[in-house]
Parts: structure tokens; C-alpha cells; sequence
């Protein structure tokens, strides 16, 4: 686990401890003591309550990175959780965003004092010098907002006073902040790190399996036209899913569809060789799971069935309900493979005649759901492989397109 996301818990901790102590007397007063109201709890209660739901609904912007748009977006939420006159977000050269009044006059003086905080890395609390005698920012606190990089803005809260209490809320607040722009930076690292991996796996895909199946539909063009133009379009699905532009999930029915396609092709190339089994339980077919997950696992049990070896091919297929999971298996009878060769490929250790498939898979697994949930493989030379992979139905983030048409069938 990353850095930034272990520093959630105490991020959060301190900007409700700090936020709602400095938001409690604010928000109670705002409230008036006329009326009859619905009993909430104490005051503690009631501004602990607001400032966990202002902190939530300022974090999603915020996970979009430091950007104008995430800024102005969440400029509003993050002066509502301090309680202050006025608040400004930066980056290093302008302000993204400012809600509250004085934007017409000290937004442009506001740069100045972020270049100075920028520069010694600490929060500062300076007076604003305003020559207005009605304006209320008479004093401004500018923390900084960090990221992988360093430095990458500041938060710089107004009020019509020193205060040591908002020194603290403001400097607490600004590295929540600072939490989620690091975490959307993992999340952009993220994609960009699967985005490779599966660019990585298409470059496996296509050479030697283009080829092949080609080579396969071209002996049927003579001696049977209706099955080459049927393998043909099984091909141009199957790459055109293969080779899609958008998406990092894809819905298990459409993962298995691809799958089907595969054997197809496979079994015009190896003939009655091929022995395929698929058994899958129709209430996981929605489930959400890494793009081009399982056609590595089956490429990896044709080619140790078929490839190398001379027998016939069994390989089955699996996808059953467990609950809060599904959970895949692709088996074959093949020639197997050394349990300690398996596991020097799976941590990367060397390519193999497991090519960059398995490892590819497993640490994409791995990323998306955790470290329990990359591959289970069960293996030894001459005894055939079973690779099990486990998915959760729901996980935050993971979203599949819905299938589109029937599910594959045995």
C-alpha cells in the first residue's frame, strides 16, 4: 500500500478533530435559537456530522487532480469545512479557484504571499494589508498542497483576525487535500501502468496468433468457403475486441465471448486435437473483471495441451457464483509445467514459455483487488494446469459494460 493512501486514515482524523472544533461554535450559531428542531445530538455531534459530509462531497473533485475545474468545485465545500470568510486555491502560477467575497481585490495580491509560502514549505499566517476599511479579510493563512512531485499549490483561507486555531484547521485541511491530489495521481499512474500492460499483451497476441489463424482460414478457403468466411468473422471479432481503444473492464460474458472466438480459431487450426468444456453459472455473466483477463490463461493451456504435445487437448472452462465473488477456471490435461519454474515467471523473474501472459494477468489482479486475489495456479510437470482466478461482484471503481448479446454456450 502506497504512501498516500495510508496517510487517509490520519489526514481525515485531523481535519475532523480540527475542522469540527473550529466548526462547531460557527455552525451552531448559524442555526439561531428559534424553532423547533429535530434532536441530532450535541453540538460536538452535529458539527462532527457536518464536516465528514462537507470533507465527502470535496474529495471527488479533488481526485481529478489540481486542476481549475476540481478546484472551483471544491473551493465552496472546503470554506463551508473551515468556516472562514473567504478561501483561494493555487496552483504555482494563478488562482484556480475563490469563493467568498474580496476576489475583486485581493485575488490579485494573493500570489504573492503563496510565492513566499511555496518557498519555505510551512504554513504562514500574514495580514492581508487591505486599505478597505469594510473588508473582512484583514488576515489570510496559506498552506501549502503537495504532491508526488513537491509543491504543487496552496489553500490560503480569509478571516477578519489572527487565529492559531485556524493556523491549525487550515494546515490540516490543506494536507487532506494534499492526500487526494497524491491520490489521484496514483490513479492516473495506475491506468497508465494498465493501459501498458494490456498494450504489452496485445503485442503478445498479435504476431503469433494473427499468423496462425490466417494460416488456418486460408486452408479452408478451397476445400470449405462456408467455414473460412465463418472463421473470418470470428476473427475480425475477435480482434476487434482484442484491439479496442476505451475500457480497463469489460463484463465476464463479454470476456468469455472473446474467449470462444479464440477456440474457434484455435480448434481450425488443431482439428478434433481441441476438447473444450465451458460451464458457466448465467448469474456471474455481469461481473466486471480486468480487460483481456482470461485469454491469456486459455492461450497458456492451448499452447501447453496442443503446442507441446502430440495428445489430445482437454481444456474446461469454469465460472461459478461464491457468494460475494466469481470464481473462473481454466484447466487442461497439457504437459504441465516445474512449480518452481512457475513461480520465478509469475514474480518476473524470466519470460518462460509462459511469455508475459501470466504475470501480466496476475499483477493486474493484484492491483485492481489486492494481493489475495492474483492467480492460483495448480501445476506439475506431466500433470496438467488449473488456474483459478477469484473477482469480486462489486468493488469500487471496477465497472464493466453490460453484455450485449447471448452468452457463449458449450
Amino acid at each position: 500500500m502506497s504512501a498516500a493512501a495510508l496517510a487517509v486514515p490520519a489526514a481525515a482524523a485531523a481535519v475532523l478533530l480540527l475542522g469540527a472544533g473550529w466548526a462547531a461554535g460557527r455552525w451552531h450559531a448559524r442555526r439561531g435559537g428559534g424553532g423547533a428542531a429535530v434532536d441530532l445530538g450535541t453540538p460536538v455531534e452535529r458539527a462532527t456530522f457536518h464536516t465528514l459530509h462537507t470533507a465527502s462531497l470535496a474529495a471527488p473533485p479533488l481526485r481529478a487532480g489540481l486542476t481549475g475545474d476540481a478546484a472551483r468545485k471544491a473551493a465552496r465545500r472546503l470554506r463551508s469545512l473551515l468556516g472562514t470568510d473567504a478561501l483561494a486555491l493555487t496552483d504555482r502560477e494563478s488562482v484556480l479557484a475563490w469563493d467568498g467575497p474580496g476576489a475583486d481585490h485581493h485575488q490579485r495580491r494573493a500570489m504573492a504571499r503563496v510565492a513566499e509560502v511555496l518557498e519555505s514549505g510551512r504554513s504562514q499566517s500574514v495580514r492581508t494589508d487591505c486599505p478597505r476599511p469594510d473588508c473582512p479579510l484583514k488576515w489570510a493563512v496559506v498552506a501549502p498542497l503537495t504532491g508526488e512531485d513537491g509543491l504543487l499549490g496552496a489553500l490560503v483561507a480569509y478571516g477578519p483576525r489572527e487565529s492559531a486555531v485556524l493556523v491549525r484547521a487550515a494546515t490540516e485541511v490543506a494536507r487532506w487535500v494534499s492526500v487526494q491530489l497524491e491520490l489521484s495521481e496514483l490513479d492516473r499512474s495506475r491506468t497508465r501502468l494498465m493501459e501498458a500492460e494490456i498494450k504489452a499483451l496485445r503485442a503478445q497476441i498479435s504476431p503469433h496468433f494473427i499468423f496462425n489463424s490466417l494460416a488456418a482460414i486460408a486452408s479452408f478457403v478451397r476445400t470449405d468457403p462456408e467455414r473460412a468466411r465463418e472463421l473470418l468473422l470470428e476473427f475480425a471479432d475477435f480482434t476487434r475486441y482484442s484491439f479496442r481503444r476505451h475500457g480497463d473492464f469489460t463484463a465476464l460474458a463479454d470476456e468469455l465471448r472473446s474467449v470462444e472466438q479464440y477456440l474457434a480459431l484455435a480448434g481450425a487450426r488443431f482439428g478434433d486435437r481441441l476438447k473444450v468444456t465451458l460451464r458457466v453459472a448465467p448469474e456471474v455473466l455481469p461481473v466486471a473483471l480486468p480487460f483481456l483477463c482470461l485469454q491469456p490463461l486459455v492461450e497458456n493451456a492451448v499452447k501447453h495441451g496442443l503446442e507441446d504435445s502430440t495428445a489430445e487437448c482437454r481444456i474446461t472452462i469454469a465460472a461459478r457464483d461464491a457468494g460475494a465473488e466469481a470464481v473462473i477456471t481454466v484447466e487442461d490435461n497439457g504437459v504441465g509445467m516445474d512449480p518452481g519454474l512457475l513461480r520465478r515467471i509469475l514474480a518476473g523473474e524470466r519470460g518462460g514459455s509462459g511469455g508475459i501472459g501470466l504475470p501480466n494477468v496476475d499483477e493486474r489482479l493484484r492491483q485492481v483487488y489486492g494481493d489475495a486475489y492474483g492467480l492460483v495456479v495448480e501445476t506439475g510437470i506431466g500433470a496438467g494446469t488449473k488456474v483459478t482466478v477469484r473477482i469480486p461482484k462489486y468493488r469500487a471503481g471496477v465497472h464493466g459494460p453490460p453484455p450485449a448479446d447471448p452468452p457463449p454456450r458449450a
